[in-house]
């Protein structure tokens, strides 16, 4: 299992990727994680999805979103071997911050309180220009007393930084000044106060890459004061083009096999026998201005979007050749023919229906026919809402190629308004590619020692690996709904309906002279019942109607007091009668 956390994406133009450092820690920005099983492959996606929540767990990450079937894929070409029990899947958008580095960190023997983790001062890390942590678990079984058996873990933290005198605004043109000079304390603002009391070892490497060492020696050749190599064990230390402030205890040269000349030099320094008291400082003093540059991929790739619109669209890859590409091996040639393999494997989302019949190859701009280029080909198309599209290509190119190009047509799908991010209208991601060259080894070949024995990282230097490039991260935008318009829709129905019930209602309810009756009945009620009543009798008795006070009560309760009054007067005139009658 190999699970990274990434900020900001690796220059391969500008700081190699030919080496083993550039080749296997350059990962691809926010999250990848890929895991072989051993278990029936009917239970893989049960035990991926598990193992997704644990680690989202353990490091404060969202990783548990890859437990869906249209987040993974399973790849068969590209990784090897896997037997159809392998999961693979990233998160383009994660963000990386300090609550995904401590659990990491609280996974080392001692922590960040001791040792070369001492120097894992956050605001340092995090500030510079390429930042990526590695988790790997491997699990190995020896014989069948299992004596050798167990679970390794390592664990990798790449990261590039800039120099102080960058951050303090300086700015150094490398055609007429010196550049930056730096140490460990200006880098990460720390020093290390010697190692992890559990630890076995600790050391520092300072290692010159090839394109500096040649360009040193080239400006050895031109300076006549400076005939003697400068990379003696006596002669590392100060020389006409830098000043190292710590005498290194080992020097390495890498020896080129192939043409029998030594190309690369690694300073090792350990730091056992320093502490608190006396802390270790590395840093280096230039002298004179240096220019170089790093030795990069056989090609170099890079990704991009075509077209226009909201509807289709179209993916290309594009493949330029570099120096590393000149000079292959004898055992390139396959019949005959100097070929150069590389392997892409890509994946894209399901809303992004790609049309693999529409794939176009260009090798130096001119079209070639798919059957020339394309060795092999696995392609799974991909279903709505239920898995992404993989496609892997096992591609031949001749070696004398300058640029190599691919090109698919896509179409944009429609998402439910339920299945957009919150901020949608910043696009959609399509995790970066993966660009690997099987005919071409990352690794550094050293003359015979037994310190190297004893070092893990220089042992996983010499190890033989593919060079691995990957791609930028697309960002595609798509049919966005107005995410407003539901509460506007709202906002305006409710308006509406207050304005005409409201209207309706008070028509309805409204009576014509309301203040008058009310008035009227005020007067009424501070006249008395007394009153009233002798008015009425003298009414009747005169012969003459009695006006009769309005009033605004309801309906039902003027017809009840107007009965009550009508028998009140009808009592009235029969008592009348019978005694008076």
């Amino acid at each position: 299992m190999e699970l990274s956390f990434t900020q900001g994406r690796w220059r391969y133009e500008q700081w190699g990727g030919f080496d083993p450092l550039s080749s296997n820690n350059a990962k691809p920005p926010g999250v990848e994680l890929w895991a072989v099983f051993d278990v029936p492959q009917s239970l893989v996606d049960v035990y991926w999805r598990n193992l997704t929540h644990t680690l989202s767990g353990l490091f404060c990450a969202s990783i548990n979103f890859l437990e869906s079937s249209t987040t993974y894929s399973a790849p068969e070409l590209t990784f090897k071997p896997s037997f159809g029990n392998l999961r693979y899947g990233t998160l383009p958008r994660e963000a990386v911050c300090t609550e995904n580095l401590t659990p990491w960190l609280k996974l080392l023997p001692c922590r960040d309180k001791a040792g070369l983790s001492a120097l894992m001062d956050r605001p340092s890390i995090y500030r510079g220009f390429y930042h990526s942590q590695r988790l790997r678990l491997t699990s190995s079984e020896s014989g069948s007393d299992e004596v050798d058996s167990g679970i390794g873990l390592e664990q990798t933290l790449t990261v590039v930084l800039q120099p102080s005198s960058w951050r303090t605004g300086k700015t150094y043109s490398v055609e007429t000044n010196i550049q930056p000079s730096w140490s460990i304390s200006s880098i990460f603002g720390r020093n290390i106060p010697g190692k992890c009391v559990i630890a076995k070892s600790s050391n520092v490497y300072l290692h010159l890459d090839n394109g500096l060492v040649g360009e040193l020696k080239n400006l050895e050749r031109e300076n006549a004061k400076y005939v003697a190599n400068t990379f003696e064990s006596e002669g590392f230390q100060s020389n006409h083009a830098f000043k190292i402030s710590v005498t290194p205890d080992k020097v390495f040269e890498e020896v080129d096999y192939l043409h029998g000349k030594s190309t690369s030099v690694i300073y090792g320094f350990s730091v056992e026998k320093y502490s608190d008291s006396q802390p270790f400082d590395l840093g280096l003093t230039w002298k004179i201005p240096v220019v170089w540059s790093c030795q990069q991929a056989p090609l170099h790739a890079s990704r991009f979007l075509m077209g226009s619109g909201n509807e289709r669209g179209a993916i290309a890859i594009s493949l330029e050749s570099t120096e590393s590409s000149e000079g292959l091996p004898t055992s390139h040639i396959i019949d005959g023919r100097c070929e150069l393999r590389v392997d892409i494997f890509q994946v894209v989302p399901w809303y992004i229906k790609v049309y693999f019949h529409t794939l176009q190859v260009f090798v130096d701009k001119q079209p070639r026919a798919m059957a020339d280029v394309v060795d092999k080909i696995r392609v799974s198309p991909s279903k709505d809402k239920v898995s992404p599209g993989v496609m892997e290509m096992i591609l031949k190119l001749p070696c004398g190629s300058k640029s190599a190009a691919f090109s698919l047509e896509f179409d944009k799908g429609f998402l439910h308004i339920d299945e957009y991010p919150p901020d949608a209208n910043q696009g959609f991601d399509i995790p970066s590619a993966l660009i690997s060259f099987p005919s071409f080894n990352a690794r550094m070949n050293f003359s015979e020692d037994e310190f190297l024995n004893n070092s893990p990282i220089l042992s996983k230097f010499q190890e033989t690996s593919p060079v691995l490039s990957y791609t930028e991260v697309l960002l595609i935008p798509l049919t966005t709904p107005d995410f407003s318009m539901p509460y506007n829709v709202i906002t305006i129905t409710c308006t509406v309906f207050a304005l005409y019930f409201g209207s309706l209602l008070n028509v309805l309810r409204r009576r014509v002279d309301e203040e008058e009756r009310i008035l009227r009945s005020r007067a009424g009620r501070k006249a008395g019942w007394i009153s009233q009543l002798l008015s009425r009798l003298s009414a009747k008795l005169r012969g003459r109607p009695q006006e009769q006070p309005t009033s605004s009560l309801p309906y039902s309760f003027i017809s009840f007091r107007l009965v009550l009054k009508i028998l009140l007067v009808a009592s009235i005139a029969v008592t009348w009668q019978y005694y008076f009658g």
